[in-house]
């Protein structure tokens, strides 16, 4: 299967407007691809296609909510309108109730698995049409190390990103059996110092946390683009998600008795924060840009992505 170099490409990025899909967004840019950018809110859209435009970028912007369909498959449309086709599209949405289960409502539940798993469904759903038009292309879904193993008070965050893996590994089969030449890759980050933790709900009195180490969001920047031109099943994102997804295969007991020992406590912050602080659980949350959180003293660096891509694969 080949892909286009990242240059030759047009790439549409869902939930552009901060975090991950923004600093992938940005990164294709500079790698030379003209990028369609979509996310809730148009002020922060127009931040990053003028941030585009002024490093010499090509850039188009379009406003879209994930949770609809017809909204979703208006970004596909609107990518080969604008570029005449599509070669890769991304999509990075997601939100996050930290409660624990009996502490979730079914509204939450449910919202929570229409963006983070319906979301990427009709991502897939819009997208494939034009790139099987084009007879070869890239599916690339942003899922988590979740997607793996669940973590407590984010059962429906888990739930969701357990779906995404339900329906890329049957898509992806269903393809071959085609003799489709589409690339769909699921990347599985570990905990990732983004904004992510300061724009979720909780109900946990105070603002959530990650269970450390973080990484930079440019690492899973850096896995998409890699990807977008080496068609790849899985690409697991951070050492510490290669750990948790051994010793869960190795003993799933284990990993709960290691959860029962610190996911409780290092998903808390000690920072208060009521449930109804700001959050982007309905509305996107204004003005923040941010690709990165408030957790960079914690960040740590990964040599695990670079074997992955300059070894293990060759």
């Amino acid at each position: 299967m080949q892909l286009k170099p990242i240059n030759q490409q047009v790439v549409s990025v869902v939930g552009a407007s901060s975090g991950i899909g923004r600093e992938t967004a940005l990164q294709f840019a500079r790698r030379g691809a003209k990028v369609v950018v979509s996310a809730r809110s148009e002020p922060k859209l127009n931040s990053l296609v003028d941030e585009i435009r002024a490093s010499g970028g090509e850039a188009t912007a379009i406003v879209a909510d994930v949770e609809a369909f017809d909204q979703v498959k208006a970004i596909a449309d609107r990518t080969v309108e604008v570029y005449g086709r599509l070669d890769t599209w991304v999509h990075c949405p997601a939100i996050a109730v930290f409660a624990t289960f009996d502490n979730t409502t079914p509204e939450e539940f449910q919202r929570v698995v229409n963006i983070n798993l319906m979301g990427q469904v009709y991502g897939a759903m819009a997208a494939l049409p034009h790139l099987k038009r084009e007879g070869r292309g890239a599916l690339i879904h942003i899922s988590s190390i979740e997607g793996r193993r669940s973590f407590p008070y984010q059962s429906a965050y888990s739930a969701a990103k357990h779906g995404i893996e339900g329906f890329v590994e049957a898509l992806r089969v269903e393809l071959q059996h085609e003799k489709v030449p589409i690339s769909v890759t699921s990347v599985k980050p570990a905990v990732i110092n983004t904004p992510f933790w300061n724009n979720a709900r909780t109900k946990l009195g105070v603002k959530p946390a990650g269970i450390p180490p973080y990484y930079d969001p440019k690492l899973v920047a850096d896995a998409i683009l890699y990807v977008a031109e080496h068609p790849t099943r899985d690409f697991l994102v951070g050492d510490a998600a290669r750990a948790l997804d051994a010793l869960q295969r190795l003993s799933p007991e284990l990993v709960d008795s290691l959860l029962l020992l610190i996911g409780f406590r290092l998903q808390r912050s000690s920072e208060p924060k009521s449930e109804d602080e700001r959050n982007n659980f309905y509305e996107p949350v204004p003005n923040d840009t941010r690709v990165e959180g408030d957790f960079s003293h914690l960040v740590i660096p990964s040599i695990s992505d670079w074997l992955s891509k300059n070894v293990l694969f060759k």
